[in-house]
């Protein structure tokens, strides 16, 4: 509620701003558009990669962003923005936690996912350096500020186990209700559809006339807890649907994480029996506090960042036609 309290606040200052600028201006401003396209990372924050290790959860499993957009600037220093991301996010227990550091539970639990995001949104912009009246006396060098709103879609994945039962692809999880979604006594099946507050910084560089390039960096704070598919509790296997379900729901007793084929055999058994070098840590099903009613999720949305540098073209403000003869 704060956070959206604040995008509105800096929502109604750039409309301020844009009254006192019109009001203000003696020369009238040539408004112009821009088109652009971004290549950058994404990073996904969530269960599977907590706060609380920022660095380890940025960079350790950054992903590509690729995106595409329309500028309107309406003065020298407002613009409104239509963009298209589309984001690849991913995250594994196994491979932010190996060798069982830093977070071991994690290590064991053995969730991982990769998602897709398809981002549509559309930005305020206020620039910190004004733009001349017209297009062609545009500054050298604009840093900037954006907010927003946008809607996305998502579908997460994950791969089936490396055993003889299944063929290690990768499936979708949502129609699995992997925490029992849709099923008497559970919640419904959370959306594919969802919306995000979209807010950064960036920076605008002019090249010439007609051509900029930049470099952008924002967080999304997103309306779903389950861009990984995990946000709840371990539910009762039997009321699962089939048993792919079971096996994507509850992934402690896989000696080979699927995703990186390592074999998790020794440091399952350092965390869960410590003190017992010879037993099978999967022998007992399911692992001990990895059962139904304990916890899968944490229970709140999850965040992405996305970084990208930017090419635009400036859009000639007036076609001129060839002359009829």
């Amino acid at each position: 509620m704060k956070f959206k309290i604040t995008v509105g606040t800096v929502l109604f200052t750039l409309l301020v701003t844009y009254a006192s600028e019109a009001q203000r201006r003696k020369t009238p401003f040539e408004q112009y558009s821009t088109v652009g396209f971004g290549l950058g990372t994404s990073s996904y924050i969530g269960e599977l990669a907590p706060y609380r290790y920022p660095v380890r959860t940025v960079f350790k499993m950054m992903r590509w962003n690729v995106n595409a957009n329309y500028t309107r600037h309406f003065t020298p220093n407002l613009a409104a923005r239509l963009g298209f991301t589309w984001a690849r996010m991913a995250g594994d227990d196994e491979f932010y936690n190996r060798g069982g550091q830093p977070l071991p539970d994690f290590y064991v639990r053995n969730l991982h996912f990769r998602n897709d995001i398809k981002e549509l949104s559309v930005v305020g912009i206020y620039k910190f350096r004004g733009d001349g009246r017209s297009p062609n006396r545009r500054v050298a060098f604009t840093p900037y500020v954006f907010a927003g709103v946008a809607v996305l879609a998502h579908n997460p994945k994950a791969k089936t186990p490396q055993s003889p039962d299944y063929d290690n692809n990768w499936v979708a999880l949502q129609p699995l209700g992997t925490e029992g979604q849709g099923q008497p006594g559970y919640a419904k099946p959370y959306s594919l559809v969802t919306y995000a507050i979209p807010v950064g910084i960036g920076f605008t560089w002019r090249v010439n006339n007609q051509w900029n390039v930049g470099f952008e960096g924002g967080i999304r704070l997103t309306g779903s807890d389950y861009l990984d598919d995990a946000g709840g509790f371990f539910p009762d296997p039997a009321v699962l649907k089939n048993d792919l379900a079971r096996a994507m729901s509850n992934r402690t007793n896989e000696p080979i994480a699927a995703r990186t084929g390592r074999d998790r055999t020794d440091i399952v058994r350092s965390i869960v029996y410590p003190n017992e070098p010879s037993i099978d840590p999967f022998a007992t099903k399911p692992l001990s506090g990895w059962a139904q009613g304990d916890p899968r999720g944490g229970g709140q949305n999850d965040i992405y960042l996305l970084s990208s540098i930017k090419v635009s073209y400036v859009l000639p403000s007036k076609i001129k036609c060839p002359p009829i003869r």
